[in-house]
């Protein structure tokens, strides 16, 4: 059975193991060494009821998580938020990710905020195919900003319009 709830501390060491294969196999993210829980517990508490961090609990396995962040620290940038969404390897493919999607889109428009950003690396065409599934629309290309797994990476940013 899938439940979407709130992260709790509990769940950060499985959060943690998506979040580590994601660096060593994905391009994911352009972390290039492993997170410690230390550092994932840094992360974790920025999160709160303006910033929700969500998880997908597959019969009590964390299967991915999703989160919203303030998209950049000035003041004008308030109502806008950047997503983040990792699945783990066995849990690509069923829905889940979906799932994740609809629920952060939903309680971002519950807290007002007026847009989404989405950064996907180029070449995810698996992430790109979620977010227009949901209405985000290409918003521009940032040519070779990442370099991970011996190449340059291109960065595709997508945003979705809340109101």
């Amino acid at each position: 059975m899938l439940i979407i709830r709130k992260a709790n501390i509990a769940d950060l060491p499985a959060m943690l193991d998506i979040y580590n294969s994601a660096i060593l196999n994905l391009t994911a993210t352009f972390d290039l060494v492993e997170q410690t829980i230390e550092q994932r517990e840094q992360w974790f508490y920025k999160f709160g009821n303006q910033y929700p961090l969500i998880v997908a609990d597959v019969n009590g396995e964390i299967a991915g998580y999703c989160g919203i962040t303030p998209y950049n620290a000035k003041e004008a940038y308030a109502k806008t938020v950047e997503i983040s969404i990792y699945l783990s390897d066995k849990h690509r493919g069923k829905g889940i990710g979906n799932a994740l999607m609809k629920n952060i889109i939903d309680q971002a428009r519950e807290l007002g905020y007026h847009t989404i950003i989405a950064g996907i690396t180029e070449g995810n065409d698996a992430s790109v195919r979620l977010h227009e599934k949901y209405g985000f629309e290409f918003a521009g290309k940032l040519k070779e900003v990442g370099f991970k797994f011996g190449e340059w990476q291109n960065v595709l940013y997508l945003q979705l319009l809340l109101q």
